[in-house]
């Protein structure tokens, strides 16, 4: 009997060790943190979590590839899945930081917006930066980018991103361009000079922001009484009880993606992640967290008209919104970008 029972032990401790042997690790999955990830937990993790087994060990970081680029280089990934934006994820993809993404096994290309669909990258929701304000410190509520610019009428400090990336964009359209011609005229040497002498007109009156929690809690505390903001992070503000609003008038909104660092182990793993994200209900509960866009066009229909309104995508906010343009980014930042720093330093 004792014998019987020995010999039980042993099948079942070789049972339980194959079973850890074929059970699935942890996706490590990377995003831009604060609120959004939050929304990302409740509407994406949460679900992929329940569904397939699979834990998710969440991180954070800036954007900045140099890590993917280390990780990949030395064939020692370790990030699952990397959230983006699409100027790195453009750059990434050429330069191989990121597998080739096959559909067929995320979703139905048709489901989705076009922009969302690319080689290197699935886009899962949109987002824009606008110009946002304290109503409690303005009592005339600035109408656009020209207003931003009229210190006069509107006295005090403004917040911007320190990058050229987006402030260029803003200085021209104050400059009087329309948002439809915003990029032929910064293609050009002349429209370049002339939104940095644009920008030279308030750069006195400018308080720098780097992280996108920064332009509520400034425009929060009175140290600016207008910023260029994410939607996103405005709307959390407002439901914590902050008398913040949005100009959606000039307003640049973009797709966030996710993509697969090259060399990654668990690929099968990482596309249930991505089919995941790219559902309808899904998506809509993450619009319903923080207001940004979906990607798959069936979830609009999903969403309260209230919440809908308040969305990049709604049609009243894209009237005179510009899309990013990728491939201006990916081909003139780097250049853009240094003379930027250089003449914010001076």
């Amino acid at each position: 009997m004792k014998k019987q029972l020995s010999a039980m032990k042993l099948l079942a401790l070789a049972v339980g060790v194959m079973a850890m042997g074929t059970a699935q690790a942890d996706l490590t999955v990377i995003s831009f943190g604060g609120v959004n990830q939050k929304a990302q937990v409740k509407a994406f993790y949460e679900p992929f979590t329940t569904e397939t087994k699979i834990g998710i060990v969440q991180g954070e970081y800036n954007g900045e590839q140099a890590k993917v680029k280390a990780m990949v280089n030395a064939k020692r990934v370790t990030w699952d899945l990397v959230e983006l934006e699409s100027p790195e994820l453009a750059r990434g993809c050429e330069e191989g930081l990121y597998e080739k993404l096959d559909y067929s096994k995320i979703g139905n290309k048709k489901d989705f917006i076009d922009t969302a669909v690319t080689d290197c990258g699935f886009g899962f929701f949109v987002w824009s930066t606008v110009l946002a304000y304290n109503a409690d410190n303005l009592k005339t509520a600035p109408k656009s980018w020209s207003d931003f610019w009229d210190v006069k009428k509107f006295p005090g400090k403004r917040g911007m991103r320190k990058g050229a990336k987006f402030t260029l964009e803003f200085a021209l359209m104050a400059d009087g361009v329309k948002p439809a011609d915003v990029y032929k005229i910064l293609r050009t040497k002349a429209g370049v000079e002339r939104a940095f002498k644009k920008l030279d007109q308030i750069k006195p009156h400018i308080q720098w922001w780097e992280a996108g929690a920064q332009p509520p809690q400034l425009l929060a505390s009175g140290d600016v009484v207008m910023s260029s903001a994410y939607n996103g992070r405005i709307a959390a503000a407002q439901q914590e009880g902050r008398n913040l609003k949005i100009v959606w008038t000039g307003n640049i909104y973009d797709v966030e993606y996710y993509g697969i660092p090259t060399g990654m182990d668990q690929k099968e793993a990482a596309y249930k992640f991505l089919a995941t994200i790219g559902k309808a209900e899904n998506q809509k509960v993450y619009s319903s967290e923080i207001p940004y866009g979906p990607t798959n066009v069936k979830a609009m229909a999903q969403i309260a008209p209230a919440i809908a309104a308040e969305l990049p995508t709604a049609p009243a906010n894209a009237k005179t919104a510009i899309a990013s343009n990728t491939s201006f980014w990916v081909e003139h930042g780097e250049d853009l970008e240094q003379r930027f720093n250089a003449w914010a330093a001076r």
